[in-house]
């Protein structure tokens, strides 16, 4: 009972705490200016020592003041969070570091070390502020910014990835960080000299002097601009280089993948990161990266000639940087979340463009070129809103933008003035800081914006080093490579559904041994499964349950490269690829003579034909074969099958693109191979009489098995098939 007391009591402690904190949070506002502003007034009627007493007042009180803000924070709020540490400290400190800074630097005392005055204490409030709310956006450290902080530790991870991809082309990289620096450099010199040339001018005007900084400025403009050139060219080709490599990268890890992943991932998708993706990669090291260094080189150097010329207004220039870098961060913000949005918007539009192209005959056929135009123009649509809106969010940037460089510049002229009056600044160096402010202004935009530039140009990498990444779910880590294959095939209790459908099952312990040196036919009505065995069979997917063995080994123990110059299979639809008559019988091929193409072409009853043509083999079939028929596609893809010499020889249908004497011719040189495994998925049941072995399928199971003759003597489903195919005067029947 008393622990439970207790526990309570905590909860209500804790709920009165959370109802109060608005409240805490105020008052500590309130008791922190109140302490602050004493101490800070006290401190003006301190003096301790002349000679160093000032100084020391300050960093006395300094300290003071940190401890007192620090203490009332940690009595009424409990604990304090980072960001108000640093804001205490800061706002503590400034006046100590300002006035030892400029006893330093210049042996002179700042106004406000002369006199106490709230407007100094506002001054260095506001400045604390900017600096620790410019920390919070740059090197956030809130709970509310942990997403962010992850998003961006993993973009660097990515950006190292890149570079670590661009090894090859160091030596260019190298080389294009010299010329940077070396123009750079050149480049931030010019306009000191032309500050030179106007005080000479305006002052007593001496030729040497005069005719020495126009060399200096000639000779800095030379070499900056020889210097960008040099820079310029080599860095574009190493992303040349680096944008090649990286696309035959993904483009080998494409083809790599397994078939479920093609249907799963649209087309569009897959070349945008082809096209696109890997540009923008190329552009994250030697463009941003360069932007980025060359701005960093410059800005440094220019802030340092700067001070020479002013420290004052170089300060005051720099009280821009928190604004800029707000507005910066709030831009990036908005522009990464459409770029992404308008990424994958063109990724759609591609697609459906795709899609109407290579089915052109379809669209064509059932007259739907006014709907794939209305959809492509929706398409189109979608992105021209998205970058409407990016457009936007520019537009509104830029302008704010310009406006703070303009008021910067209004501040920058009229203390320029009362400089110049004050004779601690000449005309020419006034023109020199405005030249350099101008360019400096820009360059702090740019190390803020070119931030938001490369996480773009990251999260493209990111999407390509998610395919680069990605392990087949269908290994192909096998190494057996027996010297002898018999070629059994043993389907052992199948269980298999398609990764688009998971939810239906298409084969269910599906059983069935293919003999070497036989021939097997599977039969039975459309979408049964019969085409989903070939596929098993060719490693396309891979079951739920059960497994598919090679001379009682499991098909992922073979070599990869051995099991598919082993096993080969002719589909009804034969791909052929853009290149001639004998690239495509020896696809895949090194080592093939020309002895065995004309031989596997003969078999294959596609060897006269070929000798027609007036380039004979060497002849061109066009893309996708377009320029032989269906019939003649169709024997060179039995052709490409039996130049391999296979033990496992699968032909998918192929028989409804041949006419009765090709189809006699190649069923006489296919019972020649009397070692051969033969797996026949036929549309014409008179096809495969002879066949050693006919599998009816039916439900995704073996419903009959057994010889033509057996099969009808059962009277079943094989039966009722051929009384069909009679009663429809030999149409074909769906396999």
């Amino acid at each position: 009972a008393v622990t439970e007391q207790v526990t309570g009591g905590r909860l209500q402690l804790k709920m009165a705490g959370k109802a109060v904190t608005t409240s805490h949070k105020l008052l500590a506002l309130i008791l922190a200016v109140f302490i602050d502003l004493s101490f800070f007034y006290a401190s003006g009627f301190v003096e301790i020592n002349r000679a160093f007493g000032n100084l020391v007042r300050l960093w006395i009180f300094a300290a003071l003041r940190w401890s007192a803000i620090s203490f009332t924070g940690l009595l009424i709020l409990g604990d304090l969070t980072p960001v108000l540490i640093r804001f205490i400290t800061v706002h503590s400190l400034l006046p100590a570091v300002l006035e030892t800074g400029t006893r330093a630097l210049h042996r002179e005392e700042s106004q406000c070390s002369q006199v106490v005055d709230v407007r100094c204490w506002m001054v260095f409030a506001g400045a604390s502020l900017g600096a620790a709310f410019f920390w919070e956006i740059t090197i956030p450290d809130s709970d509310e910014e942990a997403e962010s902080k992850e998003q961006k530790h993993k973009s660097r991870v990515l950006l190292m990835r890149v570079l670590r991809l661009y090894k090859p082309d160091y030596p260019l990289l190298f080389g294009g960080v010299v010329f940077l620096s070396l123009a750079a450099l050149c480049e931030m010199f010019i306009p000191f000299y032309t500050g030179r040339v106007i005080d000479i001018l305006g002052s007593h005007y001496q030729l040497n002097e005069f005719l020495s900084a126009l060399l200096f400025m000639g000779l800095f403009s030379m070499g900056s601009s020889v210097s960008a050139g040099c820079r310029g060219g080599v860095l574009l080709c190493a992303i040349s280089s680096f944008t090649c490599r990286i696309k035959v990268k993904l483009f080998q890890a494409l083809t790599k993948q397994e078939i479920g992943f093609f249907e799963t991932i649209k087309t569009g998708e897959i070349t945008s990161r082809l096209s696109k993706d890997t540009t923008l990669m190329g552009r994250t090291v030697c463009l941003n990266v360069n932007v980025l260094l060359r701005t960093f080189i410059k800005t440094v150097g220019m802030i340092s000639l700067m001070m020479t010329l002013s420290w004052k207004l170089t300060f005051l220039v720099l009280m821009e940087t928190p604004l800029t870098g707000l507005i910066q961060n709030i831009y990036d913000t908005h522009y990464q979340r459409l770029f992404q949005a308008m990424q994958d918007s063109m990724a759609r539009t591609n697609e459906a463009a795709n899609e109407v192209v290579f089915g052109i005959r379809v669209v064509r056929s059932f007259n739907t070129n006014k709907h794939e135009a209305e959809r492509y123009d929706e398409r189109l649509n979608e992105t021209r809103s998205l970058k409407t809106r990016r457009d936007i969010v520019r537009a509104v940037y830029l302008l704010a933008q310009r406006l703070t460089g303009l008021g910067m510049q209004v501040l920058i002229l009229y203390y320029g003035r009362l400089f110049i009056q004050k004779e601690q600044m000449t005309t020419g160096s006034l023109v020199s800081f405005i030249i350099y402010q101008s360019d400096l202004g820009g360059n702090i935009r740019t190390l803020t914006h070119i931030f938001g530039d490369m996480l773009n140009s990251v999260v493209a990498a990111g999407k390509v080093f998610n395919y680069l990444d990605r392990n087949p779910e269908i290994s192909t880590d096998g190494e057996l490579k027996p010297d002898q294959l018999r070629g059994r095939i043993s389907y052992c209790g199948l269980s298999f559904a398609y990764p688009t459908n998971p939810s239906k099952t298409v084969l269910q312990d599906f059983s069935l041994e293919l003999k070497p040196g036989q021939m097997t036919a599977l039969v039975g009505p459309s979408g049964e499964g019969k085409s989903t065995c070939v596929s098993l069979l060719q490693r396309l997917y891979e079951p739920q349950d059960g497994e598919i063995l090679l001379d009682g080994q499991p098909l992922k123990s073979y070599d990869h490269h051995f099991f598919h110059k082993k096993i080969a299979v002719v589909s009804q639809e034969p791909v052929l690829f853009s290149g001639s008559i004998r690239d495509n019988i020896t696809y895949g091929l090194n080592d093939c003579s020309m002895e065995e193409v004309e031989d596997a072409a003969g078999k294959a009853d596609a060897h006269d034909f070929i000798q027609t043509l007036e380039k004979g083999y060497d002849t061109e079939v066009g893309e996708g074969g377009g320029q032989l028929s269906k019939s003649e596609r169709q024997r060179i893809g039995i052709a490409r099958a039996l130049v391999r010499q296979p033990k496992v020889l699968i032909l998918d249908e192929i028989t409804s693109s041949l006419d009765t004497e090709s189809e006699n011719k190649i069923q006489q040189a296919l019972a020649g191979c009397l070692d051969q495994t033969l797996l026949v998925i036929a549309h014409r049941l008179k096809t495969i009489e002879k066949a050693n072995q006919i599998v009816v399928v039916g439900g995704g199971r073996v419903k009959e098995r057994g010889t033509h003759e057996e099969l009808m003597e059962l009277k079943g489903s094989y039966h009722k098939l051929r009384e069909e195919l009679f009663t429809q005067t030999d149409s074909p029947v769906e396999a």
